[in-house]
């Protein structure tokens, strides 16, 4: 197969479908500052409790640093997963930033408790590689995931990703590194 039969080529399909709204740092500062009511209504949708857990909070203590250290990385960052005519808020997914020198991206995504194991964060990961493919500067994408994270593993499973390493996550642990060229998204 060439290079761009192979950035075409199709790839599992998830049985949902969200679609991504941008957390703007007002957002953000507001979930960190643990006010829900402001940024549900800065956000234009009703967020849960789920953002603004200790997870969470530091997730956007940090992002928010990230932005002021250079604002134009906010496209790159967390989204809320969106469903449904409703604006129902199942999730969260980004990248941890923009492409590196070679063009890597590395994915996030994390959904809330209530909405778990119902194929949300597959579809998370197939909006996700269909970003990554749409930009030119990315060439690969990266997933890091405990191999403990049985469910995180699976949800990769299908998709290309391959291990190529592990490496030792202060917030995290251990983490196992995989890998797919960015033109091997889901296009389905």
């Amino acid at each position: 197969m060439t290079a761009e039969a192979d950035r075409h080529r199709p790839f599992p399909a998830s049985p949902k479908h969200v679609r991504f709204v941008e957390l703007s740092g007002a957002v953000m500062s507001a979930l960190l500052d643990g006010d829900l009511p402001a940024a549900s209504r800065k956000a234009g949708v009703a967020l849960t409790e789920y953002f603004v857990n200790d997870s969470a909070r530091w997730l956007w203590r940090f992002r928010l640093g990230q932005m002021a250290a250079d604002p134009g990385h906010a496209r790159w960052m967390a989204r809320q997963a969106v469903v449904g005519d409703e604006g129902l808020v199942v999730g969260h997914a980004g990248f941890h930033g923009p492409p590196d020198e070679v063009g890597m991206v590395e994915i996030g995504y994390s959904v809330a408790p209530e909405f778990r194991r119902q194929g949300y964060a597959r579809a998370m990961l197939v909006e996700l590689l269909r970003r990554a493919a749409a930009e030119p500067a990315v060439t690969t994408v990266r997933a890091t995931i405990s191999p403990d994270n049985v469910a995180s593993l699976a949800t990769i499973s299908g998709y290309g990703f391959v291990e190529v390493g592990e490496q030792w996550d202060e917030e995290d642990g251990l983490e196992l590194i995989f890998e797919v060229p960015a033109g091997r998204s889901p296009l389905t």
